[in-house]
């Protein structure tokens, strides 16, 4: 199984050309790959921006609002990339359009998958650690169960600070740690949390941090933080850099 799952936070120079290498990389030998654009409203606009960002790494991009059949797009596609935006609207368009049964397959069949923000959610087995404000109601929260953890795009440690003038004050909001805690309230499943501008490069049972840090969380235990170079099994348990 070939993923690349991003969590997003491009805004750099540096990490723009992390993406473009990564994505060239991972598609390398596609000659056009599959853009899903289900968490936007506008599907050929979004499509459009993601083709054009992209355009830097040399992959081809064609958006699946293109094809008259989505299911038939995916079973000839030579890779897929899902774009981040609204979880639950992607959710809720994976499921009326019937896809999500399709791209399980064949991505187990070693189709490249590549997803950034809510399409790095969606690689899970359900969208349940997406931060994201359920605008619309999806038929359920199951999502690709591509890998057995979940994930949480844009994470960041501590509290959040809001600029008042010249100076910083702190929020006091709930922090992402909480709301990752209590989603281990009701569910055991393992949750890595990504920093902005990080990959996680999955190939077969191992997967490497790519760009940026990541924590992982346990239900019963701390947090931990790992640096870009640390190597994971699929329970996220570490292995040689």
């Amino acid at each position: 199984m070939r993923l690349l799952l991003g969590s997003g936070g491009l805004r750099s120079e540096a990490r723009r050309a992390i993406y473009y290498e990564q994505m060239a990389s991972h598609f390398e030998g596609c000659s056009e790959i599959v853009f899903i654009p289900y968490a936007s409203s506008d599907y050929s606009e979004y499509s459009s921006d993601i083709a054009k960002f992209s355009e830097p790494s040399g992959v081809k991009i064609r958006g699946i609002e293109t094809f008259a059949n989505p299911i038939e797009a995916i079973e000839q596609a030579e890779g897929i990339y899902v774009g981040g935006g609204n979880t639950f609207l992607l959710t809720k368009g994976l499921h009326e359009n019937g896809i999500l049964d399709i791209v399980r397959k064949r991505v187990s069949e070693g189709m490249p998958y590549m997803g950034v923000s809510a399409g790095a959610n969606v690689a899970c087995p359900t969208m349940q650690t997406t931060n994201d404000m359920p605008i619309v109601q999806p038929p359920s929260f199951e999502t690709f169960a591509l890998l057995p953890f979940q994930i949480n795009p844009h994470y960041h440690e501590g509290t959040i600070w809001m600029k008042e003038g010249e100076s910083f004050k702190q929020h006091f909001g709930e922090t992402r740690t909480q709301r990752i805690q209590e989603f281990h309230e009701y569910n055991n499943r393992p949750v890595i949390g990504l920093w902005e501008g990080a990959f996680l490069r999955w190939d077969g049972d191992t997967g490497l941090l790519i760009g940026g840090h990541a924590t992982v969380f346990r239900s019963g235990s701390e947090p931990v933080t790992f640096p870009a170079g640390t190597e994971f099994d699929l329970d996220l348990v570490t292995g040689p850099c």
